[in-house]
């Protein structure tokens, strides 16, 4: 009952991420309750983003603002009004799609006349002129309120920008992306944006790499919608960033010692692989367990014990698999996968570790490839389990050919269903609980796709269990500090060069950022 009040409490805290429907909620409430008019509500959103705009833009380029008939191309229109008036040179398309302006696009398009600003409608693709390099594309033609995809002038105007290969800054959301699912949007009617400045949460849409085209950079704008609207508003979906992780992670006390922080059991490795159980063992360690012990076959022995003589190790009586476990009842946490192979002897000594152990798990690599061969080992896994496959190990897990949004909703399905934590790989890692929340990554980067990474977060996960954290609490916190590690060494190292040592020797930094905001004492 502590451990639900304690998740319950932390998603009080996070950044929410709401379907288009929940938002338009949010927004009617803010403008009952604050009480503000839209078309106000509109101005300050507007305002905020004609800002950063600024900011972003630097000198006084020449911008094109290309306007929907909605609230999006409204507040497009505000913000080619304000631009304009800081002397900017700005031209505004107006997009005739075939449908009613909205009454706050009509306001707003007045007052834009009204300050000297001449629009172009465009009723035909061939209204837009060629745009130089040097300038720059706002676009404000749909946003988060889009339920279908575009099509007619719309769908030729979104085309033509995207083939003049201009930085363009999307409002809240690139036109032509919904902002869940998009599994039936027309991906070739969609704006590229260079950046978007989406309004006050992230899109679930951004948190997928099959996104990644359109949303390449983005940022959250608080344009102050009703907090309590917003905290009254149940989520599925969360956002992990640092201030999140501080509520985890523990300060060690004067007079702890290594018994204080767990042993940790590492069950990796197999014939020319004793390197993933050496990663992985070496991530534990660097996250804080106090023992740590590898069982691997007995030819991994040397080259473990040369590598890492801080990590103990328990030879299997195989020479090229692991055949056996040794006794699991001194072991605060047991990880188990990295280079383990799926030869029959290991597949039985999973099924032996399933039925035997009571001490938190983790599971990954091969250890998943396994439960996919044997799928009635699902049963046996012990509450709680954390699985943490990449996205080919997940479809093999479940034997889904989906991607993106369906793609998590089977992983949240399947964390409910087999009461268990599914850490899903990939470049926003999403991590759904046994309650069927999802928490998305804000950390990591290109560079971490290199072999050995995900072993390396296997130890993290299974260290931070060993030393008592929660399921719910390790597999957050691992994943976080994975991706920040990852991103500390990227100071150092560029995309293509890291590799997963650069990861596990940023482990204590990461610590450090997150805990103490000093990571820079250590560069």
């Amino acid at each position: 009952l502590y451990f639900v009040y304690w998740l319950n409490l932390l998603k009080s805290n996070l950044m929410k991420i709401f379907t288009a429907e929940q938002i338009r909620e949010i927004d009617a409430e803010t403008i009952r309750l604050e009480p503000i008019t839209s078309s106000g509500l509109m101005e300050r959103a507007a305002n905020i983003a004609f800002i950063r705009i600024k900011e972003k833009i630097g000198g006084k380029k020449k911008i094109n603002v290309f306007a929907g008939p909605g609230n999006n191309g409204g507040d497009g229109l505000v913000i080619g009004r304000l631009l304009h008036n800081e002397s900017y040179q700005v031209r505004v398309f107006v997009i005739e799609a075939g449908v009613r302006h909205s009454n706050d696009h009509e306001a707003n398009l007045q007052r834009l006349i009204n300050a000297g600003v001449k629009p172009v409608y465009v009723t035909d693709v061939s209204c837009v002129p060629d745009i130089g390099q040097d300038e720059i594309i706002i676009d404000a033609i749909f946003g988060s309120g889009l339920n279908k995809p575009p099509s007619g002038v719309a769908a030729e105007t979104i085309r033509k920008i995207n083939s003049f290969g201009n930085y363009v800054i999307s409002v809240d959301v690139p036109s032509g992306l919904f902002c869940d699912d998009n599994s039936l949007a027309d991906h070739d009617n969609v704006i590229k944006a260079s950046l978007t400045l989406t309004f006050q949460f992230p899109k679930l849409a951004f948190m997928f790499g099959g996104n990644s085209e359109y949303v390449e950079k983005w940022e959250i704008l608080d344009i102050g919608l009703h907090a309590k609207s917003i905290a009254s508003m149940a989520a599925d979906f969360y956002y992990l960033e640092t201030g999140d992780l501080r509520k985890i992670l523990r300060t060690r006390r004067k007079f702890d010692h290594k018994g204080s922080f767990g042993h940790a059991l590492v069950i990796a490795g197999s014939y020319g692989k004793a390197g993933a159980a050496t990663l992985a063992a070496a991530a534990a360690l660097r996250s804080g367990a106090g023992l740590v012990t590898v069982h691997t076959p007995s030819l991994a022995v040397i080259p473990l014990q040369s590598a890492l003589p801080e990590a103990m190790v328990s030879p299997d009586s195989g020479d090229e698999y692991i055949t056996s476990l040794p006794d699991l009842a001194k072991f605060d946490a047991v990880g188990i996968g990295p280079g383990l192979g799926t030869d029959p002897d290991t597949r039985k000594a999973m099924t032996e570790l399933l039925t035997s152990c009571s001490s938190p798990l983790v599971i990954d690599a091969d250890a998943l490839n396994i439960l996919a061969l044997e799928p009635q080992m699902l049963s046996l896994m012990p509450a709680k389990t954390i699985l943490t496959p990449h996205p080919g190990e997940f479809r093999r897990l479940t034997g889904t050919d989906k991607s993106d949004y369906q793609l998590i909703m089977i992983q949240k399905e399947f964390a409910v269903r087999n009461n268990c934590i599914v850490v899903l790989k990939g470049s926003c890692t999403s991590i759904a609980q046994p309650d069927g929340s999802i928490f998305f990554n804000s950390t990591g980067n290109p560079g971490m796709a290199t072999g050995g990474s995900g072993d390396v977060l296997t130890g993290m996960i299974t260290a931070l269990l060993a030393q008592g954290y929660p399921p719910e609490q390790a597999a957050i916190a691992g994943v976080y500090l994975h991706g920040l590690a990852g991103d500390l060494a990227l100071r150092i190292h560029s995309v293509e060069s890291l590799i997963a040592g650069d990861i596990i020797m940023n482990i204590g930094r990461a610590f450090m950022e997150v805990m103490f905001n000093q990571f820079n004492l250590y560069l």
